[in-house]
């Protein structure tokens, strides 16, 4: 049974930082796709970063340079530097796992979610 449980989120000013954390398991995910996503209120859930099973990483134009994604195999754990961050990235925050190396281009894609935790920026 694949879990996905993400931790880290909470309430700063804007200019801060967080690290969020997405523990896997059920499976190895070092091989595989796996991402973050947000959904802010009354907003659709969109793509934040993604690295793919090569190691390879994106970003969402709204964060680049302010955010990095990155993965600990040896802990089966994907995490989410979030700097400078802005109200406007205020949102629900996910991680999904896509079982395959290279990334869906829809959301609909990934195989499995967690259950999302709260990142709140205040001005």
């Amino acid at each position: 049974q694949v879990q996905l449980v993400e931790s880290g989120g909470g309430s700063v000013q804007a200019g801060g930082s967080l690290r969020l954390s997405c523990k896997a398991s059920g499976y190895t995910y070092s091989t595989y796709c796996m991402g973050w996503f947000r959904q802010a209120p009354g907003k659709e859930r969109e793509v934040v970063a993604k690295i793919n099973g090569y190691g390879s990483t994106s970003y969402a134009d709204s964060v680049k340079g302010r955010f990095t994604i990155s993965k600990d195999a040896s802990e089966n754990t994907l995490y989410l530097q979030m700097n400078t961050l802005k109200p406007e990235d205020t949102a629900m925050y996910y991680c999904a796992a896509y079982l395959g190396r290279l990334c869906p281009s829809s959301l609909s894609g990934y195989n499995y979610w967690g259950q999302g935790t709260q990142v709140t920026v205040s001005s």
